[in-house]
């Protein structure tokens, strides 16, 4: 359940900080498509623009999957193959987390309304290939670390993706409450009473 909230948490302090302008279009960052690092990273990401906000907050979740581990939990390969199985599980539900908040794409999710997830293929027509990627590396990341150290380890990762799907669909039915708040913060604001 923490891993639930953390995604859903950090959902909604994107959906405040970026509004109905995803991928940090209209925040105060820099925005990169040339270059090797910004071509390596588009290539990665399905064509995505590398952002500063982006360098930076992708490395925030890293750090807090590995935080474990600087506090004195005993390293070992199966346990990095867990962190990183955790981590892509958890950046998908993250992502999507921000579309079935976001008051303004509560009804747009769809390639041809998300400019940043335009050139990706989508699945069916219903989510971004890049989705499915995260949730097959997090597999894979999984199986290593369960060949490594026991099948429970993959087991138990397969139950929290149960788990993960099971919370989103009860977000979704949770989301217009959300939804509903984030309208009514928005019908007064106190900036010119802030001296």
């Amino acid at each position: 359940a923490f891993w639930w909230l953390f995604a859903t948490v950090l959902a909604c302090v994107e959906i405040e900080s970026e509004g109905k302008w995803g991928w940090a279009e209209k925040a105060p960052t820099w925005f990169r498509t040339t270059g090797l690092p910004a071509r390596l990273y588009g290539l990665i990401m399905g064509g995505k623009p590398l952002t500063g906000y982006h360098a930076f907050m992708f490395f925030l979740p890293v750090f807090i999957f590995h935080a474990h581990f600087a506090m004195g939990m005993e390293w070992s390969i199966a346990a990095e193959c867990k962190a990183w199985a955790m981590y892509f599980a958890w950046c998908v539900m993250w992502d999507y987390h921000w579309f079935v908040l976001n008051p303004i794409y509560a009804k747009r999710f769809r390639r041809d309304q998300i400019w940043w997830h335009a050139k990706s293929y989508w699945v069916g027509g219903l989510f971004p290939i890049d989705y499915l990627a995260g949730i097959g590396t997090s597999i894979g990341f999984a199986a290593l670390g369960g060949w490594l150290n026991g099948w429970e380890t993959f087991v138990s990762h397969m139950e929290l993706l149960g788990g993960f799907a099971a919370y989103t669909t009860g977000l979704h039915i949770l989301a217009p409450l959300y939804r509903s708040w984030y309208e009514r913060m928005r019908e007064q604001d106190d900036r010119d009473k802030v001296h």
